[in-house]
């Protein structure tokens, strides 16, 4: 089974796809592969299709899609590891600075704590570039 989004729903891989072309794709696999269909559909297939849908739906996602490679199947390895460690721990500096500084210049006010809640949201939306796509720990 491939990760590559663009297999999965069956496009070129191309920078300059439209929104229009990414979502008839998602579409016609949907229809044709549904759990809720008369025949079962095929689940596993429609997740596959559902998670490259995702990737690809808007431009940016079609463009972080384009510029990270597939990575070489590799056991013993976790996520972090082949991933993009060191912008990891960048990205965990930055948050921890913020929600400090947020604390020692506010104390502990509602405010704070938002804006803690904030920065680990934008490393929780961020964060996963970094690591290594999901599925990529078998065999290799």
């Amino acid at each position: 089974m491939t990760t590559d989004p663009f297999a999965v729903l069956g496009l070129p891989a191309r920078p300059d796809l439209t929104d229009d072309e990414v979502r008839a794709a998602w579409r016609r696999l949907a229809a044709a592969t549904h759990p809720d269909r008369d025949d079962g559909g095929d689940p596993q297939a429609f997740a596959a299709a559902a998670a490259a849908y995702t990737d690809l739906r808007t431009q940016t996602g079609r463009r972080e899609a384009l510029a990270d490679p597939p990575l070489p199947r590799r056991r013993g390895r976790g996520r972090v590891r082949r991933g993009r460690p060191a912008i990891l721990a960048v990205r965990l500096a930055v948050a921890a600075t913020v929600s400090l500084a947020a604390f020692l210049a506010a104390g502990a006010q509602p405010a704070t704590y938002a804006v803690i809640a904030a920065a680990l949201t934008w490393l929780i939306r961020t964060a996963r570039r970094e690591l290594a796509p999901r599925g990529r720990t078998g065999a290799g």
